[in-house]
């Protein structure tokens, strides 16, 4: 498998495995691409017509530990650290938005989500390390199965390997692996997590991807033909790593240039610090369909 790891600021390196994930379902899951499309095709619609807002969404969170070593049963304190940033970022109320540019100021979303701990579980394994195959995702395997992936959403820390921060899985897969993974050392901001990834940013990241958002740069490698199907996010060409400098120019999108302060791009925790508009719509989108099971479990409790 290709080496996907978020190894060094600048490392030219893929450090999220969503892609690779969705990229075999669609070989191996017919029921996936269908599906997939079909998500599609409501998202798009969904942007035509403007639906009113939803409102506060709150989505039960369950967060399995996998570990092998001492160090990665990451303490309770860890676990609240990364949920407090994910609810700051996912509700536009992080801090480091002073570092925003003021031409993207005006495109700066709350998306109106937030996510509460609904239990943690710890489960030791004989795996040294996982890989984005879901084999964290099942008991049989050395990791641990989700629990009611239709109306919480399921987080797996555990260590990844190659250098490898995490991945998630989009709208429309199995249900048995539905989720997110992120290795212990990206999660939350204190006990294991290691900086420049400390911040909590790797699950924002992933969690937008849970929720159906795509690389802020399209997925076409380093040209400037793809598409995160977003209005408000500019071409780019390629992920952006380190901390860039604002303007970041490529694929012609003078003289604001590439959006590196996006959460969906590939820049170190310290430099994202934004969903746009358009991006926070996508999301409700997600939760209006795909996702509808997570408004139905709310509605209820």
């Amino acid at each position: 498998m290709t080496d996907i790891g978020r190894l060094a600021p600048g490392a030219a390196r893929d450090w999220c495995g969503t892609m690779p994930v969705h990229r075999r379902l669609l070989d191996s899951d017919p029921g996936y691409a269908r599906a997939r499309e079909e998500i599609e095709t409501f998202t798009f619609g969904a942007a035509r017509e403007e639906p009113p807002p939803l409102g506060l969404v709150t989505i039960p969170t369950i967060v399995h530990v996998v570990w092998s070593q001492a160090a990665q049963n990451i303490g309770d304190d860890q676990v609240a650290t990364q949920m407090e940033a994910l609810n700051r970022d996912f509700r536009k109320r992080n801090v480091d938005l002073v570092l925003l540019p003021s031409v993207w100021a005006p495109m700066a979303a709350d998306a109106d989500i937030e996510f509460v701990l609904a239990d943690v579980t710890r489960t030791r394994t004989d795996v040294g390390s996982f890989d984005t195959d879901d084999s964290v995702k099942s008991a049989r395997s050395g990791g641990v199965d989700p629990v009611s992936t239709d109306t919480h959403l399921n987080l797996w820390v555990c260590q990844l390997g190659g250098g490898l921060l995490g991945y998630a899985q989009f709208p429309g897969g199995p249900p048995e692996t539905d989720g997110v993974v992120v290795t212990h050392t990206a999660f939350g901001s204190s006990g294991t997590a290691t900086a420049p990834f400390d911040l909590g940013r790797t699950l924002t990241h992933e969690v937008g991807h849970w929720l159906n958002l795509r690389h802020i740069w399209g997925d076409d490698g380093d040209g400037c033909g793809g598409d995160d199907f977003v209005a408000d996010t500019p071409n780019q060409a390629g992920p952006n790593y380190g901390r860039p400098t604002y303007p970041k120019v490529s694929c012609n999108n003078a003289p604001h240039g590439d959006m590196f302060v996006n959460y969906m791009d590939y820049t170190d925790d310290a430099a994202m610090v934004m969903f746009t508009l358009g991006q926070a719509a996508r999301m409700a989108a997600a939760l209006r369909g795909p996702r509808s099971g997570l408004l139905a479990a709310a509605a209820t409790s």
